[in-house]
């Protein structure tokens, strides 16, 4: 196994960080290296914020559900979705034209890259031996955690992603078989159902080891229990007012 892959197999959510800076020559790598994913027709419609401020920091973990480490990282980055800086672009080229900004279609491609350079970022930072951890609960209060990094119209916060050096070492998380994921020449209900059953016994494996046995359901219940529960039906008047799909 090469470096590359051995980095991208070992990968780990980091939640306790050591009290050490990241330096502005890591930083930009993991920002150039975000900057380099595959990018929608070299639309490139995604920013990221880097927020070192503590008190902004913790503003943002209290929004986001009170995650301590979104306080305690040294850098917390929050990659956002960005179709203003298309918009205003077009309006200079083309001010007679009609612009489709708003349509779900150009929504789609500004979350895909924002996610794609993400995840270049996070195997950039894991490469450094930093250690990092996807923050979705800054959704909770998007609006609020919009107006603090004053974000502009047309660009939402899609997640954030603490980044430092790690103070743990957690473990491997088991992943889906591959046979649930991968189907060849097209989607085959059977076995996807039938990997679910094998994955829902390493998980409760894997759970009851982790917890000493005090957690042991599996996978497939916990997920029944995620998707029957309302989360976030907020976003959708919130992405409608920040001018997103409209069409």
């Amino acid at each position: 196994m090469n470096e590359t892959l051995s980095v991208l197999m070992n990968h780990k959510s980091i939640r306790k960080f050591k009290q050490e800076a990241i330096s502005e020559q890591q930083l930009s790598a993991i920002v150039a290296a975000g900057q380099m994913a595959s990018s929608s027709s070299n639309v490139q419609a995604y920013s990221v914020i880097a927020v070192t401020e503590p008190d902004l920091k913790r503003q943002l973990a209290g929004l986001a559900g009170g995650q301590a480490y979104v306080e305690q990282c040294p850098v917390f980055l929050v990659w956002c979705a960005d179709l203003y800086r298309l918009k205003r672009v077009t309006e200079q080229h083309r001010p007679d034209q009609t612009s489709y900004e708003d349509s779900t279609e150009n929504f789609i491609v500004a979350t895909i890259d924002a996610a794609l350079a993400a995840q270049n970022a996070a195997i950039a930072a894991e490469a450094m031996d930093l250690g990092i951890v996807y923050i979705g609960g800054i959704r909770n209060n998007i609006a609020e955690v919009s107006e603090l990094l004053r974000l502009p119209e047309l660009v939402y916060p899609v997640f954030g992603m603490c980044v430092g050096v790690p103070d743990q070492d957690p473990g491997l998380r088991p992943r889906l078989p591959q046979a649930a994921v991968l189907h060849m020449n097209g989607y085959d209900p059977e076995q996807t159902m039938e990997q679910v059953e094998l994955y829902d016994e390493a998980m409760t494996r894997y759970l009851s080891e982790r917890t000493g046995g005090e957690r042991t359901t599996p996978w497939s219940e916990i997920m029944a229990v995620r998707l029957t529960e309302p989360a976030r039906l907020h976003m959708k008047s919130f992405l409608e007012q920040k001018g997103f799909v409209k069409r």
